[in-house]
């Protein structure tokens, strides 16, 4: 398989956007990379890329519950371009990040884990019987 990976380490640059697409959950965000190098005794910015990061399924629910704008955060994932042309322009490109992983950048700031609830049952679905009433078994002599 010949996949593009990359891990990125940047700032959420817009609120988390949630979306179904044919029944599976995505989180959208853009992330905004720029890296910093030390210029004759001074920190200074290059320039700012740009990413589109897709979570996809149970990691889309976890980051629209963890993730906002101005949060310094990692991901891990398959990159793509998707290309575009709109009337009498330039084609369009944006980079594309299918996550894999993502989570907080601790270098940054501080976070607590809480591990998600998922498949719980409601009172009412208990109260449903989850098959037929119950048989005597026939014994077998």
């Amino acid at each position: 398989m010949n996949e593009s990976t990359v891990t990125l380490q940047g700032w959420v640059g817009s609120e988390v956007r949630e979306r179904d697409a044919n029944g599976v959950p995505v989180a959208s965000f853009r992330l905004a990379c720029t890296p910093r190098y030390l210029k004759e005794g001074t920190w200074t910015d290059g320039p700012t890329s740009w990413f589109t990061i897709n979570a996809w399924r149970g990691l889309a629910h976890n980051v629209v519950e963890s993730v906002h704008k101005g949060d310094a955060v990692f991901v891990e994932g398959r990159i793509r371009a998707d290309t575009w042309q709109r009337d009498g322009l330039p084609d369009s490109t944006t980079l594309v990040v299918d996550a894999r992983v993502l989570g907080h950048d601790l270098n940054r700031g501080v976070c607590s884990f809480v591990r998600p609830v998922r498949g719980t049952v409601t009172e009412e679905q208990a109260a449903e019987p989850t098959r037929g009433p119950e048989q005597p078994v026939q014994e077998v002599a």
